[in-house]
């Protein structure tokens, strides 16, 4: 009977872990964020009477982001880097079925949170997902680069790390970096488990403001009761670059990956940059001013 009762008082214990979590199914302002994800910063298309086109709506410039089964056209596993979407947003004109709404109208597959062998909590599918069909988003508190430190700095080496940076390289011009934190404020993304073969791929969506919704599109045809998995390094079938190589043998504390993929790196991916302290003001690398 003893055995019993603590068997039971560990399994309440993981799932009250679990359920700590106050649901949000978009991004929401944490400290340190320069722009309020909920502010409406875009201007809306004129496409009242025409269906949004690109040429004539002012959302789409060149090409249709999805085709006419919600399907996005361009996957990062083909283009080798994930390219802009933006959606249109409530200040458009055209319908709410509009073939360029597809993020913004939530989840349209039922998934579900279960407890996997040795990662914990994960996220699957209870049904069939075709490739190149939006799944859920990695939504969150949107914070500062300080902000991120000081919360990294604060975990213990037995904390699970839910922050997420993307960067996102715009053309002859600066680095859009975001963060995301869904430890305590998130939605069903949160449980989403790294693969270094994964069946999610993430894409910046813009749709009322520059602060990007990071939605999950499937990279290929996912079948019933399959986990969800995503490359938390934002890369794609585990392709590294000659400095992710390097980071290899630096010696630093890594955790495992139990992804059991055939191509797996042993280790989660790891991002030193957000475990540098900030630079103080008026401060060069020598100590003077």
């Amino acid at each position: 009977m003893t055995r019993k009762r603590k068997k039971k008082k560990k399994n309440n214990v993981g799932v009250e872990r679990a359920l700590d979590l106050q649901y949000t199914p978009n991004h929401v302002a944490g400290p340190g964020a320069d722009t309020d994800p909920a502010q409406i910063t875009f201007p809306g298309c004129t496409c009242r009477r025409a269906p949004c086109h690109p040429g004539t709506c002012s959302c789409l410039r060149r090409e249709h982001n999805y085709d006419e089964r919600s399907r996005l056209r361009h996957m990062a596993s083909e283009a080798q880097c994930a390219r802009p979407v933006f959606e249109c947003n409530v200040l458009c004109q055209c319908p709410d079925h509009c073939r360029n709404r597809v993020v913004q109208r939530g989840l349209q597959f039922r998934l579900q949170v279960f407890r996997t062998e040795q990662k914990g909590w994960g996220l699957r599918t209870l049904e069939c997902i075709p490739k190149g069909r939006f799944v859920c988003e990695y939504a969150g508190e949107v914070l500062g680069g300080s902000e991120v430190q000081r919360r990294i700095q604060s975990q213990t080496i037995h904390d699970s790390n839910y922050i997420i940076a993307v960067r996102e390289h715009v053309w002859n011009g600066p680095v859009i970096e975001t963060f995301v934190d869904p430890t305590h404020t998130g939605n069903v993304g949160r449980f989403l488990n790294h693969s270094c073969e994964p069946n999610l791929l993430m894409t910046p969506v813009r749709t009322d403001s520059m602060v990007p919704r990071l939605a999950l599109f499937a990279a290929r045809d996912i079948l019933p009761e399959e986990e969800l998995s995503y490359d938390y390094s934002g890369r794609f079938l585990n392709q590294m670059d000659r400095e992710d190589q390097a980071r290899l043998h630096e010696g630093t504390l890594r955790k495992p990956c139990y992804c059991g993929a055939q191509a797996c790196a042993a280790f989660l991916p790891y991002d030193g940059s957000l475990y540098c302290p900030p630079e103080k003001p008026g401060i060069s690398e020598e100590g003077k001013v």
